[in-house]
């Protein structure tokens, strides 16, 4: 029998919310685009330019870490 450790579940749940928290379905990256287009203020250009990006990089499996998972991390490694 398997034995799944709780450092391992929640690591793996970590992992998923990780992800879902960046990726997004396609409708709304073609609305968010064509958002952005319309956009008039610097700022929220930049933002839904930030979301757009890491949308992108979550779907080709390069998800951003926040900060605080990096270095929770780096922390463990490094013990």
């Amino acid at each position: 029998m398997t034995t799944i450790r709780q450092d391992d579940l929640i690591e793996s749940i970590a992992a998923a919310l990780q992800y879902i928290s960046f990726y997004h379905p396609a409708d709304f990256i073609s609305h968010l685009t064509r958002a952005w287009e319309r956009e008039q203020s610097p700022a929220a250009k930049d933002a839904m330019a930030q979301i757009l990006t890491n949308s992108k990089m979550s779907a080709y499996g390069h998800r951003p870490i926040s900060r605080t998972r990096a270095s929770s991390t780096s922390s463990s490694r490094s013990a």
